[in-house]
């Protein structure tokens, strides 16, 4: 149960009551990231299905994103923007993560934030009423990307250095049960193409582990953010690819 709240703490902005978060908290608390996500997901299509009964479905798609940021406190993105910017202006792993962690937001940065929530924008008008149970399914394997993500060896002396050197066994076991469980919630609640966006998200993060391990030789908890962006955007498009 700590673990669940120190998730829950982590990944958004939320009031959670209860004990104290501990260092040792953390690395559990990966095991339950999915869970966080799929709630995360659903509340921001649930808000855009609100917001659509009284606005055009641009203007409630850019509301409700704007909503999840405020709810997660833009995490995963502020991990992705710095990654974009490490990735495209360093040419050696530690030119790579000292850019990265510089908190100015640089030119490869603003441009891959400006794709991402322009993209997640455009998918949830093209989701229309299946956009809760899209972004639950496209968010749980998003925050499931970590539970595999964080088996590379660690970059720098961050805080995800500490937390990838202490995550249980059990962590991916639990990950991955509940990534399925939120898959087979989406297929049940209509979402007939669940699955391939579970599929999606697993080529995708594997491809970004592979990419990480053969350009820098491991991670860090920006490229984790920019991972889980990375595999929810492609659960996305998943969901759409081929429709009219």
């Amino acid at each position: 149960m700590r673990a669940l709240i120190a998730a829950v703490r982590f990944l958004t902005r939320l009031p959670v009551p209860g004990p104290d978060t501990r260092a040792e908290d953390l690395p559990p608390a990966v095991g339950w990231y999915p869970l966080v996500g799929a709630a995360v997901g659903a509340a921001i299509g649930g808000i855009f299905i609100g917001l659509c009964l009284g606005l055009p479905a641009i203007v409630a798609a850019v509301l409700a994103v704007a909503a999840g940021l405020l709810l997660t406190g833009g995490f995963h993105e502020d991990g992705a923007t710095d990654a974009a910017d490490g990735l495209g202006g360093g040419f050696t792993t530690e030119k790579v993560l000292l850019i990265m962690k510089d908190s100015r937001i640089g030119a490869y940065g603003a441009m891959g934030l400006w794709v991402l929530l322009s993209l997640r924008a455009a998918c949830l008008v093209a989701l229309g009423a299946a956009a809760v149970p899209a972004l639950l399914v496209a968010m749980a394997w998003g925050r499931w990307s970590a539970c595999i993500l964080t088996r590379l060896p660690a970059l720098g002396h961050g805080l995800a250095k500490e937390i990838t050197a202490a995550i249980p066994a059990w962590v991916p076991w639990l990950s991955s049960a509940l990534v399925l469980a939120a898959t087979a919630l989406a297929w049940w609640l209509g979402l007939e193409r669940a699955a391939w966006a579970g599929c999606a998200a697993i080529v995708a993060t594997l491809l970004w582990a592979a990419y990480l391990m053969r350009r820098l030789g491991g991670q860090s908890g920006d490229l984790l953010g920019a991972g889980n962006q990375i595999a929810e955007s492609v659960a996305l498009l998943a969901l759409l690819w081929g429709l009219p």
